[in-house]
């Protein structure tokens, strides 16, 4: 055994682990204190490095969420002003229908009847250019897309949405190329009489497409045409003479083309044709159209065929989105640019990263652009219900609108609906998921900390108590110099 005075390595030893409980306590203290088990990067680096990136991404979320709830009430202001257009233009179909009426509507009445359609469309364009979310103008078509005719001998009319085959319309060509050309419904009947002056000698009646002729037996062919022809609109059927041989015979043409527009004939007394009944079909056109997207050229087929001869054809996807062809167009089979799209919208960031976005064109609410795939060259904005056939345009026209605008409610509805609130919902669990696991890392488990500032304060006390008797191994050495 031996004693040293100089250096007192047992109090050196009890004042090192006194040291490390000290450390330890201040420690304990202050994760009780902060509630968190990190309070800096030495008591947990890895943890720290995951909990921060837990804590950005939980800071992201909760900002996307309100992103994504100002998106569903700017949606809700877009779709207010829209719904209250709707209103109007069933206000000025009222209108249309009224001054339609000729028989008994005077030029007065369509004077007024044109005034307060002109004063309601002025309301319609003030809506689209005042309609904004904060400074954000939301209907005048900065948000919106615009599709704008190049080839106006080859297409008269021209609507497209934000959305194309699935994907974001972007600034680009619209070119089309024709699949199937369209074809009208038609039939040449095969009685043939001797000129357009004959008498068609059999009497009795028959039904184009439900509606009743009648024939006295002393009719010519030419007058029964006539007949056909002054029921077009009922029965959407027209009748021409057409050679037959030395003779001519009667052709029955639909009106418009496309396989739902019909001609069924029953002729049982054989009047016009030598067999009970006659039908033919149209064949519906099909155009494949090219848009650039975000997708890069994206093609879609456009299909239809509704429209009378003189109006074109209107094809249609199945978005909604609308071309309006001319005959010319639908009789040549090159592709031809038609159109050029500018496409604005509004974008929401809806997550708590970058690229995670989503945008949403909003239609264009100007009367000039509405209403255009119904009577060529004619919008909302150039109706006139003063005259007969100007009233009977402004019922397409109006219709066509309604119709387009019905739409695009619907869209900015699915958008709002399945989209932004189904965005918040999932972002809300997502944060609440994170929350959670960042509270694993960073918090303190309570109930085990105090159990260890206990322990650490009973180490301290018992660290003090053995370093003050190893002090006192020293003055051992007196009691050898005393003796």
């Amino acid at each position: 055994m031996s004693l040293r005075i100089n250096t007192n390595i047992p109090a050196m030893g009890a004042m090192r682990i006194l040291g490390t409980t000290s450390n330890n306590l201040a420690s304990s203290i202050n994760r009780l204190s902060t509630g968190m088990r990190i309070n800096n990067a030495a008591d947990d680096p890895a943890g720290l490095i995951i909990s921060e990136g837990l804590r950005a991404q939980i800071r992201g979320t909760e900002r996307a969420v309100r992103n994504s709830q100002d998106a569903i009430n700017m949606s809700k202001t877009a779709e207010a002003a829209m719904e209250e257009v709707s209103r109007l233009l069933l206000d000025i179909r009222g209108l249309a229908v009224h001054s339609a009426n000729t028989a008994v509507v005077d030029s007065a009445q369509l004077q007024a009847n044109q005034t307060q359609i002109r004063s309601v469309l002025d309301s319609i364009n003030r809506i689209g250019d005042q309609t904004q979310w904060g400074q954000k103008k939301l209907l005048d078509g900065t948000a919106g897309v615009v599709a704008n005719i190049t080839s106006p001998n080859n297409v008269t009319s021209m609507f497209f949405g934000s959305t194309f085959n699935g994907v974001a319309v972007q600034n680009g060509a619209v070119t089309i190329t024709r699949t199937t050309q369209a074809t009208r419904a038609s039939v040449t009947l095969a009685n043939a009489f001797a000129s357009s002056g004959a008498v068609v000698a059999t009497a009795g009646s028959f039904v184009i497409n439900g509606y009743s002729f009648s024939s006295s037996g002393t009719e010519t062919v030419q007058s029964l045409v006539n007949k056909i022809n002054n029921a077009t609109d009922q029965t959407g059927v027209s009748a021409s003479i057409v050679p037959n041989g030395p003779n001519v015979s009667i052709r029955l043409d639909a009106s418009q083309y496309g396989s739902q527009y019909n001609i069924q004939l029953f002729d049982q007394q054989n009047i016009l044709h030598n067999a009970a009944s006659a039908s033919a079909s149209g064949v519906d056109a099909v155009f494949s159209v090219a848009v650039n997207t975000t997708a890069g050229v994206t093609t879609a087929n456009f299909t239809g065929g509704v429209g009378p001869k003189t109006n074109g054809l209107l094809l249609r996807d199945n978005l909604g989105n609308s071309l309006q062809i001319s005959e010319s167009m639908n009789n040549s089979a090159a592709a031809t640019q038609v159109g050029q799209i500018a496409a604005g919208d509004v974008r929401f960031q809806i997550g708590a990263y970058a690229n995670q976005s989503a945008s949403f064109s909003m239609p264009t609410i100007r009367t000039q652009q509405m209403g255009t795939s119904a009577v060529p060259g004619q919008s909302l904005a150039s109706m006139d219900v003063t005259t007969a056939a100007g009233a009977q345009n402004a019922i397409r026209i109006i219709d066509a609108a309604i119709s387009e605008l019905a739409s695009r409610r619907g869209d900015l509805g699915s958008f709002q609906s399945n989209f932004l609130e189904s965005t918040v919902r999932s972002l809300q669990v997502a944060k609440e998921n994170m929350t959670a696991s960042e509270s694993t890392i960073r918090d303190v488990d309570m109930a085990e900390e105090i159990t260890a500032y206990t322990r650490y304060q009973i180490l301290q006390q018992s660290g003090m108590s053995v370093l003050a008797q190893a002090n006192q191994a020293p003055q051992n050495v007196l009691s050898l110099l005393r003796g």
